[in-house]
């Protein structure tokens, strides 16, 4: 079955469109756009129509790259932004009625246990349970889980465009407010994710835009390749040196970074903060980053595999 799939989400639109057969997916074509839907959504609780013409104009070119495959199906998937914005139910209508997109806002728990199936799909099951991460602008999902099965789950306020916008107000950010940052995170992981659970986790991947940009500036990656980003480990003491050289550049310094894609430059830090704590959370010296995420778990269940509820 060939599918295609558009992720919503905080900071970026992307879109896979894959053919799935016997439960593996293989990429056909995939695409981001960094459309920063989420842009003041923390503090108003609406999307600004700036940031929503930015994603129907993303999703007007994605519909032209769709249509030149045979697709049997066009799922969207709209995530934290839309979840917290009073006018998500118009973005979702439109993208029904512009371009036929099955559209949906699905809950934190879905994209929790869909991020997972996409993750740890295509990957040997280990013994012991293994946490997988989604870094995102508006949410960070925790799921851990061993052998294909979730065993636990949660979709936290955790994001990288919604702490920069709530902590890091310098440029580049003082010493102060990245130390607020992480204090803050950190008691929010904590908080979520019991100690139990955090001290079960054998292995972690993360996934998402800010963990796949650690590893393209740990390996000073010009342009960027997916092949040597998709398994690579990021040890916590590399995700500190990144963190602590991103947090002491200006953002235009930061857009120069190698390996670092200048519109990532903005929620960067919050995200590198977030993906620090967590490990630290965790107990893990080490990550590895994954280019498989809630897209390809999309893409799974639009093609009918079965996901339980959530």
């Amino acid at each position: 079955m060939r599918v295609a799939v558009v992720d919503i989400g905080t900071n970026s639109t992307r879109l896979l469109v894959a053919a799935v057969t016997n439960g593996k997916v293989r990429q056909i074509e995939r695409r981001t756009n960094v459309t920063r839907l989420g842009e003041g959504v923390d503090k108003s609780g609406r999307l600004l129509d700036a940031a929503i013409e930015r994603v129907l104009s993303t999703c007007a070119d994605y519909r032209h790259l769709i249509d030149r495959h045979s697709v049997n199906r066009t799922v969207a998937v709209l995530t934290a932004a839309v979840r917290d914005a009073e006018n998500g139910p118009e973005l979702e209508a439109a993208l029904r009625k512009r371009f036929g997109f099955e559209a949906k806002t699905i809950s934190g728990d879905r994209e929790a246990r869909l991020t997972f199936l996409g993750a740890t799909n295509a990957r040997p099951h280990p013994d012991r349970p293994i946490l997988v991460v989604d870094i995102g602008g508006g949410s960070t999902e925790f799921v851990v889980g061993t052998r294909g099965e979730v065993g636990f789950h949660v979709s936290t306020q955790v994001g990288s465009v919604r702490y920069t916008e709530r902590t890091l107000h310098s440029d580049p950010p003082t010493k102060e407010e990245v130390d607020e940052c992480r204090v803050a995170i950190r008691s929010e992981i904590e908080r979520s994710v019991p100690a139990d659970v955090r001290q079960s986790a054998g292995d972690g991947i993360a996934v998402a835009g800010t963990p796949t940009q650690f590893a393209a500036v740990d390996q000073q990656l010009e342009p960027y390749d997916p092949q040597q980003v998709d398994g690579y480990r990021l040890s916590l003491t590399s995700c500190e040196r990144i963190l602590a050289e991103l947090s002491s550049l200006p953002l235009e310094e930061r857009r120069r970074v190698t390996g670092l894609h200048p519109d990532r430059a903005p929620a960067i830090i919050a995200g590198g903060v977030i993906l620090v704590e967590t490990m630290g959370a965790f107990g893990l010296d080490s990550v590895e980053a994954s280019e498989h995420d809630i897209l390809e778990g999309a893409a799974l269940d639009a093609a009918g595999a079965k996901i339980a509820p959530g």
